[in-house]
């Protein structure tokens, strides 16, 4: 008889969707399902949502003879990946702060559960199976709903010593400003940060100044400006153009072999990458010119492929115990 194939339940937990897949020890995505997060329901609510995920996707991957060996979590928040636990969040999810993720899905799945940050998450697939596979380090930052970042060195994302490495929107930003010289407040509770500018609601607001009328979202500014539209292509080109600069500048400092830029933003098209790649050359070191920035190659299902990766790399360090 053949060995059932080795798989982990990948979960990807956002404020917007709650994405969850099966993933084999080889990064191939068998099979993947999402609900809806209710994110302004509470943690029992997200956490539920998460739970039924993670269960149908077990049954699916039991009846196609695969053996699930346990489930990893990428989550919105800062995530302490040796608890598993939720440190602290925004209010876009909830009451999430102190939630036990990863004992919670392992009491309801019968399995060892693993939880990161969703940003590190995403860099794992990518380093994995997609647009970094074989790199020795890479730089992936995410802009969309947020901008977050994370950096792989010798193939395992560094989280910080208080798990807070990666939170590039909270960098300062010269271009979070407003035409009176003031700061942009930014959802950290702070002011003058790059996801003040370059996130997609951020844009939506700029636009909204710029025009004086409601786009709705950052999706409608990207195609208003593909129309043509003035506001619309200036307010994409001055959130573009923060994000170039503060990814260029990160480059200086960590020197990775590769940058991969994901998130909606990125998806926005020529209108988004031109002024985003024109700001970070001129931002670069000299030695940095012939550096490789891409965009993200597997879409959504990253996250989900990279936490099943640290599920994965979890299970094969072996556990300290105490004398």
């Amino acid at each position: 008889m053949t060995p059932a194939q080795r798989c982990v339940i990948g979960v990807d937990l956002g404020g917007t969707k709650t994405a969850a897949g099966i993933v084999d020890d080889t990064g191939r995505l068998h099979a993947s399902e999402f609900r809806p997060t209710p994110a302004a329901a509470g943690a029992a609510a997200i956490l539920a949502t998460a739970v039924g995920l993670v269960a149908s996707l077990l049954a699916q991957a039991r009846t196609a003879d695969m053996l699930p060996v346990a489930v990893g979590i990428g989550s919105a928040g800062v995530i302490d990946a040796a608890a598993g636990s939720v440190v602290s969040a925004t209010d876009s999810l909830t009451g999430w702060a102190g939630t036990p993720l990863a004992a919670h899905l392992a009491q309801h799945s019968g399995l060892p559960a693993y939880a990161v940050n969703d940003v590190h998450a995403h860099n794992l697939g990518e380093h994995w199976v997609g647009a970094s596979a074989g790199a020795d380090s890479s730089l992936l930052v995410a802009v969309g709903t947020g901008v977050g970042g994370s950096l792989i060195l010798g193939g395992a994302p560094h989280l910080g010593a208080r798990a807070v490495a990666g939170h590039v929107g909270h960098l300062a930003s010269p271009a979070a400003y407003d035409d009176g010289g003031r700061p942009l407040p930014c959802s950290c509770g702070r002011a003058g940060h790059l996801e003040a500018i370059a996130s997609g609601p951020s844009i939506a607001n700029l636009y909204r100044r710029l025009a004086g009328r409601d786009p709705g979202t950052a999706r409608e500014v990207a195609a208003r400006a593909a129309a043509g539209e003035p506001p619309a292509v200036r307010a994409l080109a001055l959130g573009a153009a923060a994000a170039g600069q503060a990814v260029g500048g990160l480059a200086n400092v960590l020197d990775p072999s590769i940058v991969v830029i994901g998130g909606g933003m990125a998806a926005a098209g020529e209108l988004w990458w031109l002024p985003f790649r024109s700001a970070l050359q001129a931002e670069l070191m000299d030695p940095l010119a012939g550096l490789p920035v891409v965009p993200a190659a597997l879409g959504s299902s990253a996250a989900v492929v990279g936490a099943a990766k640290i599920a994965l790399d979890r299970m094969r360090i072996p556990e300290t115990t105490s004398a």
